[in-house]
């Protein structure tokens, strides 16, 4: 624009003083009709308008906002919980599943998820009341998948154990003295259950299955949650052995973070029994070192890096999978 009002001007100087005034005024009027055409089309153009972020859709976010009830557990969760403030529960959105505890403490859950999600995974931490650390990593993962969108839809269940986490002291064990990693229904758990509990952790109380499989309600909501949201990937996050274990169809990953995979086995009644074994769907469990400490904010990203890096290569949609049969390992002796 510059250029032609500067082409103008020495084109006028060629004028008598008459036509010169008549002709810069026509050139004026030119100009300023040129540059409102010329901001115009930039607004809108493409590059003028504020690019649309990637969507990502988190369960119930304007029934958290209302919701006294989860402030108030986020509340009394954190004074339990390391490295982790009350903002950054607050940012999680944990919305009531509906289901509760043995003393009547609501199971949240949080969905982070794409418009069109390539895979399912289900994460769980605090299955057990004094891992404490285990509930703290589910919680900062799901700020940090809000924050870098993928195309997963991720359900998280931070804390299916509240009950054992606000014992004082906290207990692995549910309000009843049931280990939830020992309840859910694996094949003969009725005979198998008793008898390794009975020989090989000699009726440890701290490992008891329960009466019969899912008789907890935790355990019973978790159960449900499989069966409903058809997860092709479950992340079961525990302390505080420090290394990764994997049950299941597909190829383990060699390593998330600082942890290698150490495959300790299975056992009657395990989540990793059940879930990888009896139902094929892959069980990556996370044995963090510490109970009572998380990892670095920057350990817990490149775990959360590598997951989904081992994902991308290894992990296919439930429709996609094809049945082929596996051989059962023998029950550990420990």
């Amino acid at each position: 624009m510059f250029c032609i009002k500067r082409s103008a001007l020495v084109f006028a100087d060629n004028l008598d003083n008459m036509q010169k005034k008549q002709y810069i005024r026509t050139i004026q009027k030119t100009t300023t009709c040129f540059l409102g055409m010329a901001l115009l089309l930039v607004s809108f153009s493409p590059l003028a308008q504020t690019p649309e972020p990637v969507k990502s859709h988190t369960t119930s976010a304007i029934r958290f906002s209302s919701s006294k009830e989860a402030k108030a557990f986020c509340q009394s969760t954190v004074l339990r919980l390391p490295n982790i403030s009350l903002a950054q529960c607050f940012a999680t959105q944990l919305v009531d599943s509906g289901a509760k505890s043995v003393n009547g403490v609501p199971l949240y859950t949080q969905d982070v998820r794409p418009e069109e999600p390539r895979l399912r995974v289900l994460v769980l931490g605090g299955i057990h009341g004094d891992e404490m650390s285990s509930t703290s990593v589910a919680l900062h993962w799901i700020n940090l998948i809000k924050q870098n969108p993928t195309e997963v839809h991720w359900r998280f269940i931070p804390l299916l154990n509240p009950d054992g986490l606000q014992a004082k002291p906290s207990k692995r064990v549910n309000a009843r003295g049931v280990d939830l990693n020992r309840n859910f229904p694996t094949p003969n758990w009725h005979k198998q259950a008793k008898i390794y509990w009975e020989q090989r952790t000699k009726k440890d109380p701290r490992r008891w299955p329960g009466p019969s499989p899912l008789s907890e309600p935790e355990s019973k909501f978790l159960h449900t949650e499989m069966e409903r949201f058809k997860p092709n990937l479950i992340v079961s996050i525990h302390a505080p052995f420090g290394v990764l274990d994997f049950d299941g169809p597909s190829v383990p990953p060699g390593k998330l973070g600082r942890l290698y995979l150490d495959q300790v086995g299975i056992y009657p009644g395990s989540l990793g029994n059940y879930g990888g074994i009896h139902k094929r769907i892959p069980v990556v469990t996370i044995e963090l070192p510490h109970a009572q400490r998380t990892p670095l904010d920057a350990e817990m990203r490149q775990m959360w890096l590598d997951l989904m890096r081992w994902m991308s290569e290894r992990i296919q949609p439930v429709e996609e999978i094809k049945s082929t049969p596996i051989k059962l390992s023998p029950e550990p002796m420990s």
